[in-house]
């Protein structure tokens, strides 16, 4: 009995997407449960199982071919079995099919890297489930391809330095935006075209959170299952007690009307290999420390690994983007319409500062705050700002509301 693979049931947001990965070929078996092909949209990636044991045996849909909400991408033979001595004659008789099986055998970011560095994947021996090829698999064959030539380089080197000379081609990729990466420039040149965006900046001594963390983060992971404290936690809570001070800056502009939220969902930037996401931490209000660092981990993972819904991120009333972990100092985010306002975070740096007339070394942190002038005024900016670089310096404030 045929059963017929489809598309998932898009959300009302997105209107379409196209196929990132077959993970089985025609002709291979496959289990209940197991995954089949991965669908990227314009938010995430999502996954398509098997429903019943058997044989995939068609696929209308090649990899990079747009497919619609619940279009039929491929068939399955329910029941049947993969015919192993086929395979098993196919793969002596030919060995450039060896390649190709394993070519697909690796995952998108293995295939990404070896067409990068011209690595033949038919060389790599794959460590992930069912010996697929892992992107540290091609990264070690790299390692050992080039560690050999290196080395046997050294002993016939020149004594005297002869002057460089520029041999081989010249090489340029031109490589398709992914579905994901083309939305992310579609939504900044739209932020910018869009808005009045404006910049205001300030500065945070991160030393009172630094003596906070280091006095009790030992006790706070051993209280909460594991749970690391980092600073996010304490920047989403100020940022929270901020808001609710100026509601202006977690409000939203549709078309004339201006809608002021009533609630708190605060987007935090992760960056991935397929571009940087956005998922939601919903009512932030009512959110300890621990639930706020224990979500961003969740995130985090589910991120990396591809799992985030697209539930995960919309509806966001305002962001938090931290460019201090690549080492940023200091920076103007963009905004994530349709919100009014987004706040950036940098490096801490150790910096001479005048403190009572005397100049004190202190961990410095530069905050900006990137706001829609329509809807924000410059004072509401520069005050929120202020809120919250008190709250940093003073955690008691977040505790007493003042």
């Amino acid at each position: 009995m045929a059963i017929e693979i489809k598309a998932p049931q898009f959300p009302e947001s997105v209107e379409e997407g196209s196929i990132a990965t077959w993970h089985k070929q025609v002709g291979e078996s496959v289990s209940r449960d197991e995954l089949i092909v991965d669908i990227e949209t314009d938010k995430t990636v999502l996954e398509v199982v098997a429903t019943e044991d058997g044989v995939l045996t068609e696929v209308m849909k090649q990899e990079g071919d747009v497919v619609l909400s619940q279009e039929l991408i491929g068939k399955i033979e329910a029941g049947a079995v993969a015919s192993a001595p086929a395979a098993a004659v196919q793969v002596e008789s030919t060995p450039a099919a060896t390649s190709t099986d394993t070519a697909l055998a690796a995952n998108p970011a293995a295939k990404k890297l070896a067409e990068e560095n011209n690595i033949d994947l038919s060389n790599v021996k794959g460590t992930g489930k069912d010996g697929r090829i892992l992107k540290e698999d091609v990264q070690n064959a790299l390692s050992a391809s080039t560690a050999p030539s290196a080395t046997a380089a050294a002993p016939s080197a020149p004594a005297k330095p002869a002057a460089p000379v520029l041999t081989g081609e010249r090489i340029e990729k031109r490589v398709p935006m992914t579905r994901l990466r083309a939305t992310i420039a579609k939504r900044l040149l739209d932020a910018q075209h869009n808005s009045a965006m404006l910049t205001t900046f300030n500065e945070v001594n991160m030393g009172p959170l630094m003596e906070l963390r280091k006095q009790y983060k030992d006790l706070f992971e051993k209280t909460h299952n594991g749970t690391r404290l980092g600073f996010m936690g304490f920047f989403v809570k100020a940022a929270a007690e901020a808001l609710k001070r100026f509601p202006a800056v977690n409000a939203s502009i549709d078309g004339n009307d201006m809608v002021y939220h009533g609630y708190f969902d605060i987007g935090v930037a992760v960056s991935t290999e397929r571009g940087l996401v956005v998922p939601v931490l919903r009512d932030c209000d009512r959110m300890s420390i621990a639930e706020v660092e224990g979500g961003i981990k969740d995130y985090a993972v589910a991120a990396k690994n591809g799992k985030l819904a697209i539930e995960d991120m919309t509806g966001g009333t305002f962001t938090i983007t931290n460019g201090g972990v690549f080492g940023s100092l200091l920076s103007t985010p963009i905004l994530n319409p349709p919100q009014t306002a987004i706040l950036g975070m940098h490096k801490i740096q150790e910096r001479p500062m005048a403190v009572n007339g005397q100049v004190v070394i202190l961990p410095m942190m530069y905050l900006a705050l990137s706001y829609d002038h329509r809807m924000i005024d410059g004072k509401d900016a520069v005050q929120f700002l202020v809120a919250i670089k008190d709250m940093l310096e003073d955690p008691a404030r977040m505790l007493l509301d003042v």
